[in-house]
């Protein structure tokens, strides 16, 4: 177990978490058994970017209830267009949830200096999964990463957060059917320091030192994975163009 930690003043609120955070919390460790290391990393106060590995539809559920367990909120980045489903909406609204456009546009990087300023305001963290989708990559290792983790992070210099899981697939893996037995499955989780991003942030924000950024950010979280599967992270991450594969939606191959 982490060491025990004094909740942040976001957990002691009350809130819509509390009553999500009864219901998922118990249901969750009924079904996983996660194990926290490197739990000192997550900031205990202030605002940060936490940057996951993806690789199943049911680790943003892991993520959630090890970041709740750390004393933190957990708020994700969600598709904008969720924001406009009735009830959803405005239960991600109710919670801090943050929009983001799928489009590189100029509003949307307006957007993204906004959301970076109002979470250092209001020293809430934000977890984005920097690969944007489920990894392509056939041994479930982190794909090729988008900017959107270091951008949010650079435009309101906030400390981006790695961290990794491995286990869920044994409960769901990518797009594959849901696994309840055994129960308490074991499900690992670590975080490790915050990326080394000082070349970047009082640089120019070029796609070219936002991708090396993005770069920087994906090698550690696949550090991290390589402890946890006790094996080499592949030399060259997945790269779905260059296989002739959507990034989103599910694989030809797993449909």
């Amino acid at each position: 177990m982490p060491p025990r930690r004094r909740a942040s003043p976001e957990k002691r609120r009350p809130s819509v978490f509390w009553a999500a955070a009864c219901i998922v919390v118990p249901l969750t460790g009924l079904i996983a058994k996660i194990e926290i290391t490197g739990a000192e990393h997550l900031p205990e106060y202030g605002a940060y970017v936490l940057a996951p590995n993806h690789y199943s539809e049911f680790d943003p559920v892991i993520v959630a209830v090890a970041t709740w367990r750390l004393g933190r909120a957990p708020r994700f980045m969600a598709k904008e267009s969720l924001f406009r489903v009735p009830v959803l909406g405005a239960l991600l609204r109710a919670t801090g949830m943050i929009p983001v456009a799928r489009a590189a546009t100029a509003s949307a990087a307006k957007q993204t200096i906004v959301q970076a300023e109002q979470l250092a305001e209001d020293g809430r963290g934000v977890i984005v999964y920097p690969e944007g989708s489920l990894t392509r990559d056939p041994g479930l290792w982190p794909m090729r990463g988008k900017t959107g983790a270091v951008r949010l992070a650079l435009a309101g210099d906030l400390p981006v957060i790695p961290m990794a899981t491995w286990g869920v697939q044994r409960i769901l893996p990518r797009y594959g059917k849901l696994s309840l037995w055994p129960p308490r499955k074991r499900v690992r989780v670590v975080l490790g320091p915050a990326v080394d991003l000082d070349a970047f942030r009082t640089g120019p924000r070029t796609n070219t030192n936002l991708v090396a950024a993005t770069d920087a950010v994906m090698a550690d979280i696949g550090d991290l994975l390589a402890g946890l599967r006790n094996e080499p992270a592949p030399a060259e991450r997945w790269d779905p163009a260059v296989h002739g594969q959507k990034e989103t939606g599910r694989l030809e191959s797993e449909s």
